[in-house]
């Protein structure tokens, strides 16, 4: 209901059915006194739900009867903050079709003006300092309005009406462009400059809604790897930004990728996000965009700048985020223009201040539906309602990778944006300044802090030291609540939990587990043979270890993998030194990727899993892997069987990949059957961000559909860690009530 221009709707309606009082926002929630003949009340009512802005999320609080106060007309009053809180924060809105049309209207004062904005678009989260969402508590609040900005602002009829980042090129934020050697260059001309340096083969540096990106032309292959040189990203695909064009605004994306009608939805959704498409083979895109990973990551321009900016240029760009490694993007000019001079040539700025980092989104169709796989810009902060009350305010730090945070109060859990992982001071500075922002917006003070229950994550540390009741969670017990929470069911399901690592109750590191339950009553039922990592950590930057691994367990000569491991690594393998034990199907993912040698080190997470996704050209028939029961009666999958095809190098690595996806969807059917035989058990869900692999997950559901079960999948959220801070609280929600 923030930010979205509904307090000038209700004015407009209530005005066109004549009636009279006011409408306010009130410590969250929006309040109206309407005062009229009953009839027209009545529709008025009606009209609230059936005509709201395309953005708003109406629904009704409370109605009841009001003592007359003989208003002489409809009014919108300043906010109050004596009622019961009901705060949701504004995402930001991608630029709607109004502004972008009087951005290119000459005849129009904001023509080409870069931070043309109205009710119904612009910033929202990235420029808000506090509630309620007025001028004075934005990053705007220096921005004084010129007299035609403020008689747009107290028009009722005008579309400006209340919209709170208001401004135009007399009174509003401006551009500059910087580069070194050369004179500040401001407005236009600072524009020009920077496609200039496009055509030229530079890299910039541009300051957007959420931070800084960093783009290069997408089809200059020197440029391309000047910026993943620079970067330090040899081989992690990049982002493409490409120029609005034709009558849907897509026609330049055609020519880089056949996109499906949901493809289309989701680049046109107004979050702009991220989405991953089939790269069309004469995309006029360098290869080393992608590096021969078949999808490419494909946006739309979304703020008015992005919009002038890409229209100049009239071609795809790169647009990575414009940060250093791993940590969050950079948002402040100083702070950008001194970490990323060795990589810019040149930088973009402007002068509205950001309040906080926001990366950009990312989608990927699976099985027909829009899943995200990151929540940034535009699609966060997110909140899901329970269908059941969260008695003591919580606070969730989430895990380590991918991270976010939650808060859960009353009915309600609202899930961060993409804070990343907490492997640098900066991650860390933005994860405790994220809790903190959190905590003021919404105004809520948690009574207790639930955490991973890895003892080394920072996040753990965090929570510890946070002087607040904390309770530890199990890693995959959070993914399975999560897809629990977000479907809302409490009776028992089969979760299959696959991923990386994480710790388990029994202190291995899991990541291929089933669990059987619901919230706070989780049980491994399935699992798969436990193999060792050597070199621990490092198994996740060398698949060749995790195949080295499988083959010594088997006592299979891998002569590749022996010279790269060497008789110290073997030592300390038959030693169990610096070897946890795993049952993670990421690390299978990995020595699959070896012994076929697609990627034996990776640059990036997850390469080795995108690679063999990516040689899956047609299904192959699957490699039984026997399923028996151990001491602890968990159902185990046995994959020594896999080893002699994946090490068969007479078979194409295509169709090696093909047998290794089928063989693991035919796995999963196998322990859902065994599990549901014994326990009756129909619904199965999958959580961990193995499954963001579609050739996978699709298989997958195609099997247990095909076998009678209901499949749960998430769709509001990531299937990955980002939502492990939501099940965290749905987890410790139940536990709590448990004991209680």
């Amino acid at each position: 209901m923030q930010g979205v221009g509904y307090r000038p709707y209700v004015y407009r309606l209530a005005r066109s059915f004549k009636l009279t009082g006011w409408v306010r926002n009130n410590a969250g929630a929006v309040e109206i006194h309407a005062e009229g003949d009953s009839e027209c009340l009545d529709a008025f009512a009606e009209a609230l739900f059936l005509r709201s802005p395309p953005t708003a999320r109406a629904h009704l609080l409370a109605r009841r009867v009001a003592p007359l106060e003989s208003n002489a007309a409809f009014s919108i009053l300043s906010s109050a903050a004596d009622g019961e809180r009901h705060v949701s924060v504004p995402i930001d809105l991608a630029s709607c079709a109004d502004c972008v049309a009087e951005l290119h209207d000459p005849g129009s004062r904001r023509h080409r003006y870069p931070f043309i904005n109205c009710t119904q678009c612009g910033p929202r989260y990235t420029i808000i300092r506090d509630l309620p969402y007025d001028r004075g508590n934005t990053t705007l609040s220096e921005f004084v309005l010129c007299s035609t900005c403020a008689l747009e602002y107290a028009t009722p009829e005008d579309r400006r009406f209340h919209a709170q980042p208001l401004a135009c090129a007399e009174c509003g934020p401006g551009i500059h462009w910087q580069e070194a050697g050369h004179e500040t260059v401001r407005e236009a001309c600072a524009l020009d400059a920077a496609v200039k340096a496009l055509r030229a083969g530079k890299i910039i540096a541009v300051r957007g809604v959420g931070g800084y990106h960093l783009l290069c032309d997408a089809r200059c292959e020197t440029a391309v790897l000047r910026l993943r040189h620079r970067k330090g990203r040899p081989a992690k695909p990049f982002a493409l930004m490409v120029p609005w064009a034709g009558e849907d605004g897509l026609e330049q994306v055609k020519l880089l990728a056949s996109i499906s009608q949901s493809e289309a939805v989701s680049l046109l959704d107004v979050s702009r996000p991220i989405v991953l498409l089939p790269r069309d083979s004469r995309a006029a895109i360098c290869p080393s965009v992608s590096f021969g990973l078949p999808d490419i990551g494909v946006m739309l321009p979304y703020s008015p700048l992005h919009h002038l900016l890409l229209e100049d240029f009239g071609a795809p760009v790169v647009a990575t985020s414009g940060n250093v490694r791993a940590e969050p993007v950079l948002t402040g000019i100083g702070e950008a223009q001194a970490r990323l001079a060795f990589i810019a040539d040149g930088f973009l700025h402007h002068n509205r201040p950001i309040a906080r980092p926001a990366e950009d989104p990312v989608v990927r169709i699976v099985a027909g539906v829009a899943r995200p796989l990151r929540m940034g810009r535009g699609t966060a902060p997110f909140e899901v309602e329970l269908g059941y009350r969260i008695d003591i305010p919580t606070l969730a730090v989430g895990a380590y990778q991918k991270n976010t945070i939650a808060l859960g109060c009353e009915n309600r859990v609202i899930v961060s944006p993409h804070l990343g992982d907490q492997s640098t001071p900066r991650g860390r500075a933005i994860f405790a300044q994220t809790i903190r922002d959190f905590e003021r917006l919404y105004g809520i003070l948690p009574g207790r802090v639930v955490h991973d229950a890895h003892p080394q994550f920072p996040s753990t540390r965090w929570a510890l030291e946070s002087q607040l009741p904390a309770t530890a969670i199990w890693h995959h017990h959070a993914h399975a609540s999560a897809v629990a929470g977000e479907y809302r069911i409490e009776t028992p399901m089969v979760c299959f939990t696959w991923d990386g690592v994480g710790l388990g109750p029994d202190h291995t590191l899991w990541g291929g587990e089933a669990l059987l339950g619901f919230p706070g009553n989780w049980r491994q039922v399935g699992s798969f043979l436990p193999f060792k990592l050597p070199g621990g950590e490092r198994a996740a930057r060398e698949p060749w270890r995790s195949g080295l691994s499988l083959c010594w367990q088997s006592g299979i000569p891998w002569r590749k993998g022996e010279l790269r491991g060497g008789a110290l690594l073997r030592q300390a393998f038959d030693h169990n030194l610096n070897s946890p034990m795993t049952s993670s199907v990421g690390r299978l993912f990995d020595a699959v990727a070896a012994l076929t040698e697609v990627c034996l080190e990776s640059s990036f997470e997850g390469e080795a899993a995108m690679r063999l996704e990516a040689l899956c050209k047609s299904p192959e028939e699957p490699i039984a892997m026997p399923l028996t029961r151990d001491e602890h009666a968990i159902w185990r999958s046995d994959w020594h069987p896999l080893l002699a095809s994946m090490l068969d190098g007479s078979q194409t690595q295509s169709i090696r990949a093909a047998q290794f996806h089928s063989s693991l969807a035919h796995t999963l059917l196998a322990q859902a059957l065994a599990v549901r035989n014994e326990t009756r058990v129909n619904c199965v869900g999958l959580a961990g961000g193995v499954f963001q692999n579609r050739i996978l997950t699709e298989h997958a559901l195609q099997l247990l559909t095909g076998a009678g079960f209901e499949v749960l999948i998430p769709k509001a959220l990531p299937l990955n860690d980002a939502a492990i801070s939501f099940g965290q609280i749905i987890e410790a929600r139940a536990l709590h009530a448990a004991t209680n």
